[in-house]
């Protein structure tokens, strides 16, 4: 006995000192949490080496660069390399990283942790030769505690190890590397813990919301008593109602507060007015603050009717949303904000209010632009279980990692408003097995130990009766991917159930291309890793008029028809919204990126854009194609989108060619007409007013190049971007829809050329490059900025050409 009173003893003393201590430590420590940008500085060497982990290993010769990366993306494109053009037909390998740094001593009481928002794949992470762990998912994120290994005030490395040698893994491409951001974070030994707050909003009217904020505080010292007051702030930063609770004893490593604040007249979110609160919870001993943490808040009620559809806010809401893989086209996987911002604006002006992070957890900075910009979200886990798709994917981690994955992404994620929908999984295999009996209800209970707001789905490529996961009775939502014919079945197959689109459409359009007839609508066959046909011998294109689709596909026009027709299908997921690299359909090289897109790769839209526009968009649309530079004679098909008015009227020359209106549940209208060099007009009218004019002209010979920026100025933050179009125009300034001219970039100042693209899925030019063809007459260089502010002068010229030049200022 006397040793264990003993033991108790200096257990008290020890106590007593540091509780003695705890005054003098808080009036030293910083108030709050420092959350600092770890992007910069590091080293990269693509290949295997020995004992790259030590301190002492020797990376000086080691290629210089700043994160995000993804190496992939800087290869050369065969259908050799083991991905294969499913995978984007680029190289993957290992990969090491290494940096270099230093923290003050005076951080010597703070306890340090490193944020990964991803990392593609089978990552390792060493910090001063000691490993801190390992994570095989490529799309998750996560932190290590670097505290215990850290050389205060002296020089301390951090590597990662990143393993995509073992192909294929994916169905689409991935990428290879750090290809998201990275944060060095620093608190107190008494602050929120990671991802540690979770709001809801139970209580939803005119006249007031209720709040509820749960924060999971970590202790890293004995038992300590704190305060912690949580303010709600307006969007204009005014503090509205707050919640304190005082002297609040800590003794478990991890403590859960519970606060609720009542909101009166809150502004709702919406997607058409995406409000946002914040919630500031603030740890105190006394004066001292020892952290700070803010959680966005959208408050907003809604549900999902068997018979009404999507209900956000006590009103019926369609949801108009497209489904989206990781990649930013020629700038790979490696995000970048301002790159992801460009996609939603893109999609928002079509009309667009949904987004699906097909097939896998996002990037953090996705789902912050969602909350800002107004996107219903459907945040998805897995593309597969226990079964695979692919040899090498994540169904070889799947039992021992699925959990830790689900939770880390809920906890990161179940406080953004934009996320309305938790997807467990994609075309999963088991559906049709009664291992979904088992696997869909726990990963449910994963979900719903975390996250009880939101409804659960899957994306079901079997929406039958005999589904094996709908019946395990674990979704909330069946999710239907395509399979159109049945939604009109929806009720006698699932009665009582609630319908969502999770996946839809599978058209296919290569932007400038057009064959005719129009009318003739043609499903590639199930053998469809046949080459398309192609008479104008020009490589592998599709159709740009919308009458393509893939088997189990159907064409936009069809599917919208129907999803609009019915309130009971609250909406749907387009696959896609953009062109994607990797998964070409049909799977035939030379092509090396998809052709699903309504947007092509460097982000122009297709004809297609502009019917959903003109369905989607609150404003007036009149959009007619195609060009007009034929043969002689050729009989040309001339679709017109429009809305906003009851006919259509078009001019060929001056000569009217008839007035067209849309007939029962017609989406577009159509002309037939021989080609004759000259000028289309068409007037949109209602009631015998003119509502927009739109006009084609034959184009000439390609004499100059125009680059129109999207933004003339950028930020001299070293990742703001501008994106620069390029145009091949005629003398009179028209677009040459054949131009195919080779551009060449030059470029100085205070920025460089992050890549260059034109949307063509066959091209095997480099991402990485100086130089870029026109595709139909349209190119595009991505600017980035650099970290000095002053001017960027970008010129363009081409043999033949005119060439152009441009001034970007970097503030």
């Amino acid at each position: 006995m006397f040793p264990v009173k003993t033991q108790a003893i200096k257990v008290t003393v020890a106590l007593l000192f540091v509780l003695m201590l705890l005054p003098f430590y808080a009036a030293k420590a910083q108030s709050g949490r420092q959350t600092l940008d770890f992007d910069k500085g590091w080293r990269f060497h693509l290949g295997d080496d020995k004992n790259v982990e030590s301190t002492s290993f020797n990376d000086k010769l080691w290629r210089q660069l700043d994160l995000p990366h993804d190496w992939s993306i800087e290869g050369t494109f065969s259908k050799d390399n083991p991905a294969k053009p499913e995978g984007g037909a680029l190289p993957g390998g290992l990969g090491w990283y290494r940096k270099t740094f230093t923290i003050p001593t005076t951080d010597k009481n703070k306890i340090i942790y490193i944020d990964f928002g991803g990392v593609y794949q089978k990552s390792d992470v060493w910090i001063n030769g000691h490993h801190l762990g390992f994570r095989p998912n490529g799309y998750i994120s996560f932190r290590y505690e670097l505290t215990p290994y850290l050389k205060f005030g002296g020089t301390n490395v951090i590597v990662v190890k990143v393993d995509n040698s073992v192909q294929p893994n994916s169905r689409w491409y991935s990428g290879s590397g750090i290809y998201r951001n990275v944060w060095l974070v620093k608190t107190n030994r008494i602050a929120v813990n990671n991802w540690g707050t979770y709001v809801s909003t139970p209580r939803v009217n005119a006249q007031s919301a209720d709040v509820l904020v749960s924060t999971k505080v970590r202790l890293k010292m004995p038992a300590s008593s704190v305060n912690i007051n949580t303010t709600i702030y307006n969007a204009q930063g005014k503090a509205i109602v707050s919640n304190i609770k005082s002297n609040i004893t800590l003794s478990d490593s991890i403590s859960t507060v519970n606060q609720t604040l009542t909101v009166k007249s809150p502004v709702l979110w919406s997607v058409d007015q995406p409000y946002l609160y914040k919630a500031v919870t603030k740890i105190t001993q006394g004066k001292t603050v020892l952290d700070t943490y803010t959680t966005n808040v959208g408050i907003r009620s809604f549900v999902f009717d068997a018979d009404k559809g999507f209900i956000l806010n006590g009103k019926p809401v369609k949801i108009l949303g497209a489904c989206d893989h990781h990649d930013l086209g020629s700038l790979g996987a490696a995000v970048n904000t301002r790159a992801l911002e460009r996609q939603l604006q893109i999609l928002k002006e079509m009309g667009c209010n949904g987004i699906r992070t097909s097939h896998n957890p996002p990037a953090p900075e996705l789902l912050d632009l969602c909350d800002k910009m107004g996107f219903i979200v459907m945040d998805e886990a897995f593309d597969c279980w226990e079964k695979g798709k692919v040899d090498y994917d994540y169904h070889l981690y799947f039992k021992q990692w699925h959990k830790r994955d689900l939770e880390d992404q809920i906890l990161r994620d179940r406080n953004h408003p934009s996320v309305f929908i938790w997807s467990i999984g994609n075309e999963i295999p088991q559906q049709a097995d009664t291992a979904a009996l088992r696997i869909a209800p726990e990963l449910a209970r994963i979900v719903h130990s975390l996250d009880q707001s939101r409804p659960i789905t899957t994306a079901n490529d079997q929406p039958t009766k005999f589904n094996q996961i709908v019946k395990s009775g674990a979704v909330d939502l069946v999710g239907y991917n395509y399979h159109h014919q049945l939604y009109e079945k929806f009720h006698d197959d699932f009665p009582g159930m609630k319908f969502i689109g999770t996946e839809t459409t599978s058209a296919l359009e290569t932007r400038g291309f057009y064959d005719m007839p129009s009318d003739s609508i043609r499903r590639w066959p199930i053998a469809w890793d046949k080459p398309f046909s192609n008479p104008d011998g020009n490589g592998n294109v599709v159709s740009a008029y919308d009458n393509v689709s893939a088997p189990w596909g159907s064409l936009h026009e069809e599917t919208w028809k129907l999803i609009k027709k019915h309130n009971y299908l609250s909406g749907m997921y387009i696959w896609t919204g953009f062109d994607y690299l990797g998964e070409p359909t049909p799977y035939s090289w030379p092509s090396r990126s998809s052709y699903f897109g309504i947007i092509d790769l460097a982000g122009f839209p297709k004809d297609v854009y502009y019917m959903y526009q003109s369905e989607w968009a609150d404003k007036p649309v009149l959009h007619i194609f195609p060009h007009w530079n034929w043969k002689p004679g050729k009989v040309v098909d001339i679709w017109a989108y429009y809305n906003h008015a009851d006919e259509v009227e078009l001019f060929l020359n001056g000569k009217s060619l008839s007035v067209k209106k849309k007939q029962g549940e017609d989406l577009h209208v159509m002309w037939r007409v021989p080609f004759e060099a000259g000028t289309l007009k068409a007037v949109s009218r209602l009631n015998g007013k003119v509502v927009l004019t739109r006009t084609i002209n034959t184009a000439g010979k390609a004499a100059k190049i125009e680059l129109i920026p999207d933004r003339n100025n950028i930020k001299a933050d070293g990742k703001d971007l501008s994106f620069v179009t390029i145009k091949i125009l005629d003398k009179d300034g028209n677009v040459v829809p054949d131009a195919e001219n080779r551009v060449n970039f030059k470029i100085n100042g205070q920025g460089f050329i992050a890549s260059v693209d034109n949307g063509d899925p066959v091209s095997h030019d480099p991402f990485k490059a100086s130089y870029r063809k026109a595709f139909h007459g349209l190119a595009l260089a991505i600017i980035q900025a650099k970290e000095k502010a002053g001017a960027v002068n970008l010129t363009a010229e081409s043999e033949g050409l005119q060439g152009a030049s441009v001034v970007i200022k970097v503030k």
